[in-house]
């Protein structure tokens, strides 16, 4: 029979080695005399504060005792969430995933704990500790599978929110999974999480998925938005503070989303009646500062917009007025000018549109595609290097067309590399056949170059895949 160590014989052992008394300890580890000997005794367990105390003063590393001291306080014990919880929130202080694992693990059959983990699960979301806290919601959504409850859709959200990220092929599983969780959640939290489907459909280029969460989301925005007018209560107050922005904007962004799909799909007639809807905003009845920052965007937005989709239809004599209106908006976010920039070279592209000297006033965006956006904005985070993957494809065809071949495969390399990180196999394909078209043009180490890109991208792939390389 194994027999498990305990953190008192180590103690015991290490003050034995080093000759120490118990009080000479104490003193090295800024503990009383009478605590060290409560715990070498056997007579009291440890504090998580204690166990750093005595694991600093031995000389070992930070965590080096927590794996003894789930086994000898934590499994085959009554959970005790007072020793617990400042032990979970320690081990994500030091990143020590697999412990909160082993712990969760541990107490995770008895559903009376999934209260006080989500809880944890909260706090760590909030403190920005989100693989720690994906540990506890998915523990706790697992448990609860069957109770459809709101903490499950809550759990879920946030899992949705943390697993997003780069890889366009996760994003697409994330979404689908969440998305039957959405109505289980309150009312009002429901806008923000259509809010984010939609964004992260948005990056997809899901065009019917992003135009059924935006009715979605402004259905619902329309009547709690004439629920808090109508019912001026406290309580209908206090839940739109859980709301990231006005609650008016989940109106104004659905038609700015469904604008954003008939463009998309060719239907500029469409886009400019929703484009037109979210520019009137007569309606609204707030006039605090953040509702006039909003209503002020989407001003701006509804401008640019009409401007951008008359010159997407094919109506180029808007250029010059498009440039002029965005140099006048001198406070336009960065965000925005990446879209400007897109809908230029689409059009350019589209409509062979000479843009040489146009071009020089937008080197700062174009210096900025390949950097990642730093909001944690669902839009800015998945919407945003999707768009600046295809403004570099679209730049490069435009370079390559014009002859400029080393600005041309110089962007169609970013292009390409954004396309990998994002995991979209359409884009990088439409480079890899763009470089094929103009290969001719290529000197020897661009076409080295481009080898050695495609080459790492498969190698990536088939680590990936689990998949030995078998040439010999």
């Amino acid at each position: 029979m194994k027999i498990t160590p305990t953190i008192r014989a180590e103690l015991e052992q290490y003050l034995k080695q080093e000759g120490l008394s118990i009080t000479e300890f104490g003193h090295i580890a800024g503990m009383n005399r009478g605590a060290v000997s409560a715990i070498v005794s056997g007579n009291k367990s440890m504090s998580i504060n204690q166990l750093d105390l005595i694991t600093e003063a031995m000389g070992l590393p930070e965590g080096h005792f927590y794996d003894l001291f789930i086994e000898n306080f934590i499994i085959d014990h009554p959970p005790n969430m007072r020793r617990i919880e400042p032990f979970l929130y320690r081990c994500a202080e030091l990143d020590k995933l697999g412990v909160i694992r082993r712990v969760v693990g541990a107490i995770m059959d008895n559903l009376l704990y999934s209260p006080k983990l989500f809880e944890i699960a909260e706090t760590l979301f909030a403190q920005g500790r989100h693989a720690a806290a994906l540990l506890l919601y998915e523990n706790v959504a697992e448990v609860e599978k069957y109770q459809h409850s709101e903490r499950l859709a809550i759990c879920q959200y946030r899992i949705f929110t943390i697993q997003v990220g780069e890889d366009q092929s996760q994003n697409v599983r994330a979404a689908a999974v969440f998305e039957a969780f959405v109505e289980r959640l309150d009312e009002i939290e429901q806008l923000d999480a259509l809010k984010d489907l939609a964004n992260v459909y948005r990056s997809l280029r899901k065009w019917d998925k992003v135009d059924e969460m935006a009715k979605k989301m402004r259905a619902k925005a329309e009547i709690q938005y004439s629920m808090k007018h109508q019912q001026e209560s406290r309580e209908r107050d206090d839940s739109a503070k859980k709301l990231s922005r006005p609650m008016f904007v989940y109106i104004t962004y659905a038609d700015l989303l469904c604008a954003n799909v008939c463009e998309e799909l060719g239907d500029y007639e469409g886009a400019l009646h929703y484009t037109n809807a979210y520019s009137n905003l007569d309606w609204v009845r707030e006039t605090d500062e953040d509702a006039l920052h909003w209503m002020k965007l989407y001003l701006h937005w509804s401008k640019a917009n009409i401007l951008a989709n008359k010159l997407l239809s094919g109506d180029v004599s808007v250029l010059h007025e498009y440039l002029n209106y965005i140099d006048e908006s001198s406070d336009t976010i960065q965000e925005d000018k990446v879209t400007q920039l897109l809908n230029i070279m689409m059009a350019a592209n589209r409509y062979e549109l000479d843009l040489n000297d146009i071009l020089k006033r937008f080197e700062t965006e174009i210096g900025s595609l390949s950097q990642r956006p730093s909001s944690d904005d669902m839009y800015t985070q998945q919407v945003i290097p999707e768009y600046s993957a295809l403004c570099g494809y679209e730049l490069a065809y435009y370079y390559l067309n014009q002859g400029m071949y080393n600005d041309g495969f110089n962007q169609l390399f970013c292009a390409m590399v954004k396309a990998h990180i994002l995991n979209n196999e359409t884009y990088f394909i439409n480079c890899m056949g763009l470089f094929v078209r103009f290969k001719a043009h290529a000197v020897p180490e661009t076409k080295t170059e481009f080898y050695n890109l495609i080459e790492k991208v498969w190698l990536n792939n088939v680590e990936k895949s689990g998949n030995a390389d078998r040439s010999e």
